[in-house]
């Protein structure tokens, strides 16, 4: 990945010329949102045991949502970056009662489009912000789906189509392409689906001089 940690402000920015702002994440959709939004960032993936950290928190007795803030704080923990606004984002997958996570390939892909047919479930979609290693603000979105009763005929078109790409989402969808033809009603931001409460955070940033009012 390109090293993008020196980028400048344009001369009309909405955003002050510091801190600078980091994304612990290698999301193209979460970039995107961001810069879309006139946002300077830059971007450092953050390594974390997600599957480590789910089971810990199932153990401690945790609910989803917890456990998607406590994902979101890890990575943004990941980070070091000396006076700089560092976000850290998660979202996980509830149906149910149960909880979904990226499918390993396409054939548990299309056993969890099967399990979530003409279901309605919801997407945690939490945000932390840390500052030289504090937390100092946490959000969470809720965006509820409901699936509709696709045939498995469709299914499998919608498969071969999408490819691999869906295995890079909890959804096995993206919602900013094909995939939305596999619903029948979305209640909720569209943002917090694609990965990151923007308006939530622009506010954030708003109150701490980040971002100009």
């Amino acid at each position: 990945m390109t090293d993008d940690s020196n980028l400048v402000l344009k001369a009309h920015s909405l955003q002050a010329e510091s801190p600078r702002i980091v994304l612990a994440s290698q999301s193209a959709a979460r970039r995107g949102l961001l810069e879309s939004a006139g946002l300077a960032i830059s971007c450092q993936p953050a390594s974390v045991d997600e599957a480590t950290v789910k089971r810990e928190c199932r153990e401690a007795g945790l609910d989803v949502d917890a456990t998607a803030l406590t994902l979101a704080r890890a990575k943004a923990a990941r980070i070091v970056a000396p006076d700089a606004i560092v976000i850290g984002a998660d979202q996980m997958l509830s149906c149910n009662g149960e909880w979904f996570d990226k499918p390993e390939d396409l054939e548990r892909a299309r056993a969890q489009l099967m399990r979530l047919r003409g279901q309605v479930h919801v997407l945690h979609t939490a945000v932390v912000v840390m500052r030289d290693s504090v937390e100092v603000w946490r959000h969470i979105a809720r965006p509820c789906l409901w699936m509709r009763n696709f045939s498995e005929e469709f299914l499998d078109s919608y498969l071969r189509l999408e490819g691999d790409a869906v295995l890079s989402c909890v959804g096995a969808y993206r919602l900013e392409g094909p995939g939305l033809h596999l619903f029948a009603s979305i209640e909720g931001d569209h943002d917090a689906i694609l990965g990151l409460p923007v308006l939530p955070l622009l506010e954030f940033l708003r109150e701490q001089g980040t971002v100009r009012t």
